[in-house]
Parts: structure tokens; sequence; C-alpha cells
């Protein structure tokens, strides 16, 4: 990994083999991604510049889409996730939450009865859907918050805000919500606030795992993913090391140190770069799809698409379920998650979650695996950028 390549064909065969640690590798590589061409009839739009033919591959694979499907998806979500933080403003107090509707290839935005009629025509003339609702966003973090307070057992899985459902989510692993400690729970945090009860097929974990060889990073004997490059290191999940620790790449040699982390509270961290080792803007696909460029790290909203990038699965998609979610480890409880029907195994912590061309955040954890599917939750990127004051390292 110290040399540098003097053609970009074994280049790419080398990033291929390596997986996700290659966002460090080589030089040049920010030409590497491979994007559509532009359409014969004139210029490209946004969505066709920003999704790769292995990004839409995979939406295809984990969707069921067309090609064509899944650029009108990719750009009716970009339209989604541009208007979202506008609705926010234009909402104000009676503001109770927004998602993403695959089906209407629109945001809907939840306001309370008390919004006035200028501000519900706003929010339909600028494109959304909206629902009237009983409990604004505010109440409704304010109850979460209060919940964030209690003593989870086990048998409780997390929890977070629905908008949605207009609620306060808190999951219960299947067959435990009968256990006394969890009934508990469920009844204290009912007094926090409106709250539903779901139940879910199995408790979180993390996925780190032990050393294999040949994987992209390794901290004592602990393998991860590489999650985002900023400039000086990246960004990868808590779990996998504490500040200090040295950082080793698939190849045996030394990449940087853990120049911070957080786990549990946060699942982040970062990892200065060095001896030899340096940043690019790029997502691997590991050969199973093209490579993608990261342009930015725009927010995704509820009901978007999704795809994570790992050493262990490589390229999976799916959608953000929830946000602001609270995940009860074993280890203790985790703050600020996103949630998302995408799956992961050991080995795929840290790796990069990306809506488009657009970091999302770093693999956390979850359930299941990518034989019989799951759900993981990932540390949102623009946290940890502003937590230590970092740069995303961007095309």
């Amino acid at each position: 990994m110290r040399r540098t390549p003097t053609s970009l064909t074994p280049v790419r065969r080398t990033l291929r083999h390596v997986g996700l640690a290659t966002l460090l590798v080589v030089g040049g590589l920010a030409a590497a991604g491979t994007l559509p061409a532009a359409a014969d009839s004139g210029t490209p739009t946004a969505t066709e510049e920003s999704a790769s033919p292995g990004l839409l591959d995979a939406m295809r694979r984990d969707f069921g889409l067309t090609r064509a499907q899944a650029e009108a998806r990719l750009a009716a979500e970009e339209r989604a996730t541009a208007l979202e933080p506008t609705a926010r403003r234009t909402a104000g107090a009676a503001y109770a939450g927004s998602w993403f509707d695959a089906d209407s290839g629109k945001l809907t935005v939840a306001v309370t009865a008390d919004a006035s009629g200028a501000t519900v025509r706003a929010l339909r003339d600028a494109g959304t859907a909206v629902r009237t609702v009983e409990h604004s966003a505010r109440r409704l973090d304010a109850a979460k918050a209060r919940v964030d307070r209690l003593d989870a057992p086990a048998g409780v899985s997390g929890w977070h805000v629905d908008p949605a459902a207009n609620s306060v989510v808190v999951d219960v692993v299947a067959g435990e919500r009968a256990d006394n400690d969890v009934q508990r729970f469920v009844d204290r945090a009912r007094e926090a606030g409106p709250v539903t009860v779901r139940t879910v097929a199995a408790a979180p974990e993390t996925f780190a795992a032990g050393t294999v060889g040949g994987d992209p990073y390794y901290t004592g004997n602990v393998r991860c993913s590489i999650g985002f490059s900023v400039h000086g290191g990246f960004v990868t999940a808590g779990h996998c090391g504490r500040a200090g620790a040295g950082v080793s790449g698939w190849d045996g040699s030394y990449i940087g140190t853990f120049q911070g982390s957080s786990f549990p509270d946060n699942d982040y961290a970062w990892v200065s770069v060095g001896s030899g080792w340096w940043t690019v803007p790029v997502v691997l696909g590991w050969g199973t799809v093209s490579d993608q460029l990261v342009r930015g790290s725009a927010e995704a909203p509820v009901g978007a698409s999704i795809c994570r990038s790992g050493s262990t699965t490589h390229w999976h998609c799916g959608t953000v379920l929830a946000k602001n979610e609270t995940v009860n480890y074993s280890q203790g409880a985790v703050h600020q998650m996103t949630k998302t029907s995408v799956c992961a195994e050991p080995g795929d912590s840290g790796g990069s979650f990306i809506s488009g061309d657009q970091a999302q955040g770093v693999t956390s954890g979850g359930w299941g695996n990518c034989s019989s599917g799951g759900q993981t939750w990932f540390q949102p990127v623009n946290e940890i950028l502003n937590r230590y004051g970092l740069t995303l390292h961007t095309a």
C-alpha cells in the first residue's frame, strides 16, 4: 500500500480485493468512481450524476425495481431531502415530523391541528403531502428524552419517535413482553408521554468481528470497516477501538491511531491516517457494484432508500426506518441512532451508509444477517463531524 500505482486498472483490481479499506490508499482514486454518462439528448440531471450503475443495480436487487424506477426514486428522494429543512421551518411549532413516502414519491409532513391554513397551503404548494396529527415533534422529542433517562432491561431493544405513528415507539424483543422488568419499563415509559409498544425479532448487537485475514482494518483482535474519509483520516464506529489504539490495514501495515472514540452513549470514532496511507472520497463496491463518489452529507428523510457497504457483506440496500433512536445494546444504551431495514453481519461495523452520493453514517449494530434479513442502526455522520471538528472528504 506504500507504492504509487502507475495506472488506474491495477489500482481498481487491488481496491476490489481489499474492500472498503481502500478509501484510504491510493492517489488518483478520486477519479475512480464510475458514473453514468450524460444522455445524448442533453445535460445529465443531478440524479444521473449522483447514481452510479452499481448503486442502481443494488437498488434493483434489494427493492425489486427496474432501472428507470430506481432512477425515479432517487430523484424523488433528492427532492424530499432538499425540501425537509424548509418544511420544518414552514410548519414551525406545529411541526410533528416528516417522512418520504415511496408510493407517492413525496415528502409527507405531519402538523398539529393548530397549524394555520396558510401554513398548510404553503407546505402543499412546496410539493409535500400534509397530515394532521395530535402531538407535535417537540412534545414527542420531550417524551423520548424522558424515556432516555430510564434504565432499560435487556428485553427492550430500543425506542424512537415515529412521526407516521405520532408516538414514541418502544421495541420489545419477541417473547420478552411478559417479563416483569420489561413491563415495569413500559409502564414508566407510558408515563413520559404517548408511547406505542412493538415487538421485534431479536436484540441488537454490534457488528465487530475477530481477526480474519484479508479484511480492511484491525485494532487488537477486532476487525471493522472504514466509514468515510475525512481530511486527515476516516470515521468509523466507536466500539471498534478506544482512543489511542493503533490501527492496521488489510495487509497488516500500520494506518494510524484512534484519535477519538465514544461507546456506549454514542458509537463513533475517528482514526488519523499516515505511514503512506491517505484519504479519498470514495465508497467502494468490492467488485459487486461500481464505486461511488461521496459529494456531501445531506441527511435523507425517513422512508428514503439507503445503501450500506461493509467488509463482510459488501453492498446491501434498504430504507430509513427511524431517526434519533435509542438502541439498548448489552454494553449500554446508544443515543441518536438511525434505524434501517438494511442487513449487516460481523465485520461490517463502522462501514458506510450512503444515500445517492450523500454520506449518511457509520454502521453500528443490529440483528439478523444478510441471508435471512434483519435491521441495522448507524450513527449519523454529521454528528461525528461536528463532535470532532472534522471535514468530510468530498469529490
